[in-house]
């Protein structure tokens, strides 16, 4: 198989968990609120559900990113009462671009990935994120953007390297609320 093209890929979009909405904090080390906590471990769980397991991991390095994918992975793991399987441990990347990043900062993330990987769960920031998800899919991206723990798998038609604007459809999505 050359350059992955006949492999199929997932690229799941993920909009961080609610923060704390402090003054005292720099932005980027606001932490997840309880609820915040509650919904990763759902979207984790609902990863797991689906059959939709990174196997590799982008996130932005900011906290409430990090927090984040902590709880998705644990809500991966099946868990009581998810009781999904959590897989192989995905490969995690830290990106300190993807913490303002725009659409085509995200995308470059997403192109470097290796050919031979399937599944990409991608944790960033609004406006970034949604205007990713946009980008890959016009005409079915959701006019309001994401919201808080807010996934949509996209199922690019091309290799990472490749990946561009229309370039991957929309083929789920899902707002976790733990």
């Amino acid at each position: 198989m050359t350059e992955g093209r006949n492999q199929e890929r997932t690229l799941v979009l993920l909009r961080h968990a609610k923060a704390e909405q402090s003054q005292d904090v720099p932005d980027a080390e606001r932490p997840l609120t309880a609820r915040g906590h509650a919904d990763a471990a759902a979207a984790g769980a609902w990863l797991a559900r689906h059959a939709l397991l990174p196997d590799v991991v982008i996130c932005s390095t900011a906290r409430r990113t990090r927090q984040t994918w902590h709880g998705v992975a644990l809500g991966m793991t099946g868990s009581p009462p998810e009781g999904g399987p959590a897989g192989p441990a995905p490969a995690v990347r830290y990106a300190a671009t993807a913490y303002e990043g725009q659409p085509e900062d995200l995308l470059t993330l997403v192109r470097a990935v290796p050919p031979e990987i399937g599944t990409v769960l991608l944790i960033a920031h609004n406006p970034g994120i949604s205007l990713l998800s946009a980008l890959l899919d016009p005409e079915r991206a959701d006019p309001d953007g994401l919201r808080t723990t807010d996934l949509v798998a996209h199922r690019p038609t091309t290799s990472w390297t490749n990946l561009g604007p229309g370039g991957a459809p929309i083929t789920a999505r899902h707002t976790a609320r733990g």
